[in-house]
């Protein structure tokens, strides 16, 4: 009887104890720690809170966003809740909340606790690394990814890691002395000896990794990606990345690589606790890639000094100049990226560039690897274990210049097609008499469309930005965060232009990414003579509410909570069949294949009666300024030649183009000008053709009933006596 009171008691204890706390974590604590009745409130800096079992504390209980607030790919943290038991072991780890977009979408929550759950058992004094290596290390243990969210799985691992060990030495769990702690060494700046690439290179003040095909082929040997893109038979040896890593803070690498004035420009202006780090490649892999966007995260690499991993995001990049020191290699990349001073660097211990590759083993699912380059500082360059004194700075050049610099070619690409663009839509009553040249342009820009816009600059505009432009307006607009992607502000700037000279139609019609591979699609079907299904006018006309509903729905979240609003925005294909070329799980896949598929029999049904984004754009399109697609008197009554053969069903019966859903495909101006089609065009053409043939008549003497008549009276009289 006493043991069930005392069962009891304990159990009372600890649902109050959870309840005094006001934190939802019942069920974790009984996970993490299965012999606890008891959990203190929290407290300490950073808080955390204690966890006992009577009188004995069996360790603690923390949030990630307490101590370890690392923004992952979202420009956010994933806050955790983790266990740590008295010896510095970690007990659980349950995820609370992220605002993940390829997490929220795409990625079941399972993955995230499945990768967690394997930091369990770990030890404060491990080094744990997320991934598998090309080259395995001797002191680190590595933990499986999660495919495709590479970029937040890394974030998190690092969160858990670094954060137990700062609870476990600030609540005294351990002796300070069990982590690696290095005191930062300092550059010694009168340490400076002009030297080119070559001396540079033997004195250690760069670092070089060459890696081949072969040596990518054989580190994928044993995963799931294992004879997957391999190298072609014969080109096994060429180079795959030939990457270069230097410290510029040091005088003798920063001044003769970059020149005194560009040194001093940047590493002259870094903040206390700073250092800049240069790295060069040349080959077919880009350290840096392009899947970085604003707020986010190069996925590609990451810095590793002992237990710690630093991740660089978009802001810790700034423009690199040409390199002056003489002798070095032409390079296809080179940047430079900032360690800031949170990450506590110290320059003059060694330190490691981790590269991974990737390959894409399915639909979602990839395997990558690896490869590490060593950095061996030399010690005369610096001073142990004083801290580095820098410049307190602020650079002058905004990181958005930077990054428009970086994509001279994809701007110099998207403005002439712009430009193009412009000049069809000012001369279309040029174009239009010239049906076949105007057909011909109009496919191959669509097909730019979807090539260039779409899959290779990634810039599918979305219902999504048109929300997130409406929450920054409501909360904190920086016209430097919309900077940050020059490929999608320019497309937004001249979307914003067109609305007002000539509608939603320019947009839709001509720039969508998705919009193009439906009308391609369709192009095809009816040169193949499928039979195409038309909803009667009635149904039609209805169905046009329905994207403004999806619209005012997406609205209407976002106002609650954006993150929920960009999950719902999936109604949207675009990023699976655009921005993420198809790489997603099947549900995602199937649906845009499904809308694609019908485009086969009805032209642009998505477009039509289903897209947000063009229900969003219609709505400020209807303050345009313009209106130059030409109409009769007689359109609509009586003729229908236009409404009929108008494949969005964007003309009325009455002959009324309805602007709103108009894809300004220029057809119906085509028919406008045609005098073998129109009938109002065709009853002029005839009534010149008859005047024509009356005026050639007269010019040579085919009607002497004419003549008679203009004979003179004198002649006529004599011509009667006769």
């Amino acid at each position: 009887m006493r043991t069930v009171r005392a069962s009891l008691l304990s159990a009372f204890l600890l649902a109050f104890s959870l309840a005094a706390m006001a934190m939802p974590h019942g069920d974790a604590v009984e996970r993490f720690f299965p012999d606890a009745d008891r959990v203190d409130a929290p407290a300490g800096e950073p808080r955390a809170s204690a966890v006992y079992s009577g009188e004995k504390q069996l360790g603690l209980l923390f949030e990630t966003n307490d101590v370890t607030p690392i923004p992952a790919y979202s420009g956010e943290p994933v806050n955790m809740l983790v266990g740590l038991d008295m010896s510095g072991t970690i007990t659980g780890v349950q995820v609370l909340e992220h605002s993940e977009p390829i997490m929220l979408v795409g990625i079941p929550e399972s993955r995230l606790a499945e990768f967690v759950n394997q930091y369990v058992s770990r030890t404060i004094k491990e080094r744990v690394r997320v991934g598998l290596s090309a080259r395995q290390r001797e002191g680190y243990q590595y933990v499986d990814a999660v495919s495709g969210a590479t970029v937040t799985v890394v974030v998190m691992g690092e969160a858990i890691m670094r954060g137990a060990r700062m609870m476990a030495v600030a609540h005294g769990l351990v002796d300070p002395g069990a982590v690696h702690q290095s005191r930062p060494a300092h550059v010694r700046h009168d340490a400076f000896e002009p030297a080119d690439w070559e001396q540079l290179r033997e004195k250690g003040g760069i670092a070089r990794m060459h890696i081949s095909r072969e040596e990518v082929d054989s580190a994928f040997v044993g995963t799931e990606a294992e004879g997957v893109g391999t190298a072609l038979p014969g080109t096994g040896a060429e180079t795959f990345v030939d990457l270069y890593a230097a410290y510029l803070n040091a005088p003798t690498v920063g001044r003769n690589l970059l020149g005194d004035e560009h040194y001093e420009r940047i590493v002259g202006r870094l903040e206390e606790g700073e250092h800049a780090i240069m790295l060069m490649a040349r080959g077919e892999y880009s350290f840096k890639g392009s899947g970085f966007v604003r707020g986010g995260i190069f996925d590609r690499i990451q810095l590793t000094q002992g237990d710690r991993a630093i991740q660089f995001r978009d802001t810790d990049l700034v423009r690199a100049p040409r390199l002056a020191a003489s002798g070095a290699p032409g390079t296809t990349e080179q940047d430079i990226f900032v360690v800031r001073a949170e990450h506590v660097f110290d320059p003059g211990t060694p330190w490691e560039i981790e590269l991974l590759v990737r390959r894409q083993v399915g639909a979602l699912d990839s395997a990558f690897v690896n490869f590490g380059l060593a950095y061996d500082p030399p010690e005369a360059w610096f001073d142990y274990p004083e801290p580095q004194q820098l410049i307190a700075e602020d650079d002058d050049r905004p990181l958005w210049v930077t990054v428009w610099e970086d994509r001279v070619l994809h701007i110099v690409v998207l403005g002439a097609g712009l430009i193009l663009l412009t000049m069809i839509m000012l001369f279309q009553d040029v174009l239009v008499r010239r049906p076949r040249l105007l057909h011909r342009l109009r496919t191959a820009f669509l097909v730019y469309t979807v090539v260039f816009i779409g899959w290779y600059a990634l810039a599918q505009l979305s219902v999504v930005n048109i929300l997130t432009f409406t929450n920054s307006v409501i909360s904190d607009f920086q016209w430097s965060t919309f900077l940050m992607d020059p490929m999608m502000f320019i497309l937004w700037t001249f979307v914003a232009a067109t609305l007002l000279l000539w509608g939603r139609g320019v947009y839709c019609g001509w720039l969508c990414p998705f919009g193009a591979m439906q009308e391609l699609i369709n192009e095809v079907s009816r040169k193949l003579k499928v039979p195409q299904l038309e909803l009667p006018w009635v149904v039609h006309e209805r169905l046009w509410a329905l994207k403004y509903l999806i619209l005012l729905a997406l609205f209407g979240v976002s106002l609650q909570s954006l993150a929920t609003a960009e999950v719902y925005a999936e109604v949207e294909p675009f990023k699976t069949a655009v921005t993420m070329q198809w790489q997603r799980e099947w549900g995602f896949v199937l649906y845009a294949a499904v809308l694609l598929a019908i485009s086969v029999v009805n032209r642009k049904f998505f477009c039509r009666y289903m897209c947000p984004l063009g229900a969003g754009l219609a709505i400020p399109a209807r303050l345009r300024l313009f209106d130059w697609l030409r109409r009769h008197k007689e359109c609509g009554t009586p003729c229908q030649i236009c409404a009929q053969e108008c494949e969005v069903q964007a003309i009325h019966p009455d002959g009324r183009i309805n602007p709103n859903e108009c894809h300004y495909c220029l057809d119906c101006q085509v028919t406008y000008w045609n005098d073998q089609k129109c009938p109002p065009v065709i009853a002029r053409r005839k009534r010149h053709e008859k005047a024509s043939r009356i005026a050639a008549g007269n010019r040579s003497g085919g009607f002497p009933e004419i003549q008679v008549r203009k004979q003179p009276a004198r002649a006529a009289e004599t011509e009667q006596v006769t």
